[in-house]
């Protein structure tokens, strides 16, 4: 197999050639102990069935990519929030090789994130040493102001005790007893992403102000912190910032990786850039108060700053669509005093116009979703404010509370009164009900991808393509770069799945003198 350097190709369409073809033909008839094709089409009609569906509900011993991932990714991403800061997993280096493809996957960027490697011996005596280590040679080699500690499965399992390790790397001048280590647990096995991150942002909140609130009064820098949650499209904490920064509202997003997430190419790397800074975290409790952008994943940094912090955090949801972005808004003015400006009220009206402009197309039109548990909520709201019709949601990674919650929000809609909310769920459960709830599109991230291509195996009538958004994003680009929150992100999502849609109508309507039956230039 031999590539023409005057017409180097791609692994599409280079593997349609004969040759290949002919390659992979003998491969799968020497190689595979493959059953044969007759019997692999009834297995999969089979799976397509209500039958199967109701067996597959039942599951217990198995999960089938359960569309989430694990605590201390969601920890990685904390910790780039913050400035000069880096994110040290105590773990095996296979888990952090994981957490920065994954990110480099979709922010399509360089992860900076270090392991201390513990391998077989630290799962029998402990990873200490290997913490004295890697806080060493991490401070040394990559000068951070600040190392932020996270676990995975390994080190919980033996139970690494993180606090004692820390403090006896200190004691033992491995790094300095000033030195900035905070830390958070994040147990692999348990929660998901959403919840590495709570618990990474409380570690650091803790870190920094638990033991030093003397002196610190609840409004005196006459700032509103925001905690964005885990959130991977970096336009949000930009339109969130803009919108603030046009109220006149002074501010402090805690955690803002949007720098070092989309640095320029400039000629230099620069594996720290931006982020919030140690003594915007110092400064934090001082604050009017703590707006939570994502409530359903930050309980316990809900509970940190209620208790400690003693700010009484608004009750809100995440500002996706107009009714809460509307409330988002409104509250941050109570709150300060600060009017809403014209500026903003003028692209909310330039947001009204395009849901006037769009909503005929969407009205009617069934959609499921799935993802984290604030963007599906969100998600559900904006599709509802369009009069689309919510089918399913499914959050993995989400309690009963969650569920009556979103159940509330759909029964408040004409549209919303058929849909289904699945939590504990995976997207092989979301497959079933694709073919036995089917909607007319699906909303999700890459993987949905795979069940679009079952589908649409099964017949074309059957196909439910997919709109992607939500995290994580691997086979389109830049859509990280995107919005979501407030107006301007109302804008976007609806441009995205209006023009889906119409894309969708114009592959259907194709057919020259058969399906082209109207006049289609104009939609």
């Amino acid at each position: 197999m031999s590539q023409n350097v005057d017409n180097i190709q791609p692994s599409y369409p280079l593997f349609r050639t004969d040759e290949y073809k002919e390659n992979l033909a003998n491969k799968r008839e020497q190689y595979e102990e493959r059953h044969p094709q007759d019997t692999i089409d009834e297995v999969f009609q089979w799976t397509t069935t209500k039958e199967y569906q109701e067996l597959n509900f039942q599951r217990e011993a198995i999960t089938v990519n359960p569309a989430k991932a694990c605590q201390p990714l969601g920890a990685v991403l904390c910790a780039l929030g913050f400035e000069k800061t880096m994110p040290y997993v105590h773990g095996s280096q296979g888990c952090v090789a994981y957490f920065r493809t994954y990110f480099n996957r979709h922010f399509k960027e360089p992860i900076s994130c270090v392991s201390d490697s513990m391998t077989e011996d630290a799962a029998v005596f402990g990873g200490q040493k290997n913490m004295f280590a890697g806080l060493e040679n991490a401070k040394a080699l990559y000068k951070p102001t600040m190392i932020a500690v996270s676990t995975t499965c390994m080190a919980e399992v033996i139970g690494d005790d993180l606090n004692a390790f820390i403090n006896n790397a200190k004691k033992e001048g491995h790094v300095d007893q000033d030195y900035p280590v905070p830390f958070a647990h994040t147990p692999s096995f348990v929660g998901s992403h959403t919840t590495g991150w709570d618990n990474m942002f409380e570690g650091i909140a803790r870190y920094f102000t638990l033991n030093y609130m003397e002196g610190k009064e609840v409004g005196s820098n006459g700032k509103i912190n925001l905690v964005p949650g885990f959130e991977t499209y970096l336009g949000n904490f930009r339109v969130i910032h803009r919108m603030l920064n046009e109220m006149g509202v002074d501010h402090t997003l805690l955690s803002d990786p949007t720098e070092v997430l989309d640095t320029p190419a400039d000629g230099h790397f620069n594996m720290y850039a931006g982020g919030t800074t140690i003594d915007e975290v110092k400064d934090a409790p001082n604050a009017i108060t703590t707006v939570l952008l994502q409530p359903w994943q930050l309980e316990k940094t809900k509970k940190f700053v209620e208790t400690t912090w003693k700010h009484d955090a608004p009750k809100l949801n995440i500002p996706m669509g107009l009714e809460w972005t509307d409330q988002f808004l409104m509250k941050i003015s109570e709150l300060t005093g600060k009017p809403i400006p014209k500026s903003l009220e003028v692209e909310r009206g330039r947001y009204v116009d395009m849901m006037t402009d769009s909503h005929a197309w969407l009205h009617g039109k069934k959609f499921a979703l799935y993802g984290d548990a604030d963007f599906a909520l969100g998600m559900t709201k904006f599709l509802l404010e369009m009069g689309a019709e919510v089918t399913d949601v499914l959050v993995n990674h989400a309690n009963k509370r969650y569920k009556k919650a979103v159940e509330e929000v759909l029964k408040a809609s004409p549209y919303g009164q058929t849909a289904t909310v699945h939590i504990g769920k995976d997207l092989w459960h979301f497959r079933s009900l694709m073919f036995t709830n089917k909607p007319d599109f699906m909303i999700g991230n890459s993987y949905g991808k795979f069940i679009q291509r079952d589908t649409f195996y099964k017949g074309e009538e059957f196909e439910v393509p997919l709109i992607r958004i939500g995290f994580p994003i691997f086979d389109r680009h830049h859509l990280h770069r995107m919005t979501t929150l407030g107006y301007e992100g109302g804008m976007y999502l609806l441009t995205t799945i209006v023009n889906a849609l119409l894309e969708q109508l114009d592959k259907e309507t194709k057919g020259m003198g058969t399906t082209d039956y109207n006049y289609d230039l104009i939609r």
